[in-house]
């Protein structure tokens, strides 16, 4: 008899499939809870209730046919996640506590490993393939992100100087922590690489007068990108373009690259901060704003998370080690000059994302579909959980030219991080 005490249905007037299905799954859930308890119940096919603690469950997994007993019994956060997202189970229950018990089956379980995230690692990233990827990802619609972004749609990590700003407040100061920490002056000219829906640019035009160019590989972000530049009056001082930062021409004082270098490949990394140093003049600055592993053997994060974000979310994606970022800029002929980690920052920004989509639940599932709705709930949660357990980090790198006359660099470093 199951632990709750309720009876399953008759095992002799079942198919054979259901009974060892059954089987697998008392085993499993006997082998789990000598291990952890955690708020979760099970509801199976036959009517059978499996609780995992003695609290009131938190998250409801409802699995309508044995043949989804194998994602459970093998709860890696890829297997759940794909289930879920193809439908093969159902979960209900906040994301957070969803990703939570997600993440102490797979404790409980799984061994954790990395070797896909090794493996895509040797995977070529050709224009076509990365071009591919961005318009899977941002180009679900405007409409979509619109509805849990911030009104500026400033799809990155944001900035809490206090740690109590709502979420416009820090992403508008995330902006200005960027170009304060780049030292935008007027008149000078500014590269935006990846620049999303234009808030940097128009930000940087607007408050400090600067003379912006912002590419971006999706259709739909340069569309609103530049509806936004002409609603702000600023066309003449900022251009978006829908082009590869490889064809981009000229110099420019100033390059931002915000949210972008994950989708470059650890392998090109050398040669995307190469093209930086080429677009970059003699006395220019940079700054490279991304999201980076936590493991310096490049492992990914345990527990197949990594392979759910490759599958579903950023295909392609790859997230290099703090190390291997430093080495790659070098390489690439740029001097790192000061180093920030955000990973506070961006956990926070994550979790606010989650609550506006779960706020806005019923308006986004007009948006999209259920599948699509069900990848970025979970996917939003588990980056608030990557983030808060230092599976992954947030980094801005502020750098210039390698070998430049050292009496171009301030003294100090107040004017970036003022009392």
């Amino acid at each position: 008899m199951p632990p709750n005490g309720e009876a399953p249905s008759p095992l002799p007037d079942e198919p054979e499939v259901y009974v060892f299905s059954q089987l697998r799954l008392d085993a499993w859930s006997t082998g789990v809870r000598s291990k952890t308890t955690v708020p979760l119940r099970v509801e199976l096919w036959n009517g059978q209730r499996i609780d995992f603690s003695a609290e009131a469950p938190r998250v409801t997994i409802r699995v309508p046919d044995a043949s989804a007993v194998r994602y459970l019994v093998s709860p890696s956060l890829y297997n759940l996640g794909r289930a879920y997202v193809e439908g093969a189970i159902e979960v209900s229950g906040r994301a957070t506590d969803m990703i939570a018990v997600v993440n102490a089956l797979a404790a409980a379980s799984v061994r954790p490993h990395g070797a896909l995230r090794r493996f895509m690692r040797s995977l070529p990233h050709t224009r076509q393939v990365d071009a591919e990827a961005i318009r899977y990802h941002y180009d679900v619609s405007n409409e979509f992100y619109r509805a849990w972004l911030d009104p500026a749609m400033v799809y990155s990590c944001a900035y809490f100087e206090n740690g109590d700003e709502d979420l416009a407040t820090a992403q508008q100061k995330k902006i200005d922590h960027i170009l304060t920490k780049i030292d935008v002056r007027p008149g000078q000219t500014l590269l935006d690489i990846g620049c999303g829906w234009g808030a940097l640019v128009i930000r940087a035009a607007r408050k400090y007068g600067a003379r912006c160019v912002g590419v971006t590989l999706s259709e739909n972000q340069h569309r609103l990108a530049r509806e936004q530049v002409a609603r702000a009056g600023l066309q003449d001082q900022v251009e978006i373009r829908l082009q590869d930062y490889r064809d981009v021409e000229g110099q420019f004082d100033r390059i931002t690259s915000v949210g972008m270098f994950e989708h470059v490949g650890v392998r090109h990394l050398a040669e995307y901060f190469g093209r930086i140093n080429a677009l970059l003049a003699p006395d220019g600055v940079a700054m490279n704003h991304g999201i980076t592993s936590t493991d310096p053997e490049g492992r990914g994060t345990p527990y197949g998370g990594g392979e759910f974000i490759s599958r579903y979310v950023f295909p392609h994606g790859e997230l290099a080690h703090l190390s291997v970022v430093l080495r790659a800029m070098q390489q690439g002929g740029l001097e790192a000059r000061d180093v920030e980690n955000l990973r506070r920052h961006y956990a926070r920004t994550c979790e606010l994302w989650t609550e506006n989509y779960e706020a806005n639940a019923a308006g986004i599932r007009t948006l999209t579909d259920e599948r699509h709705f069900r990848i970025w709930h979970v996917y939003l949660a588990g980056c608030t959980y990557a983030f808060n357990h230092d599976l992954i980090s947030l980094y801005q790198v502020v750098c210039g030219k390698a070998g430049s006359s050292p009496g171009n660099h301030r003294w100090s470093r107040r004017y970036m991080y003022p009392c």
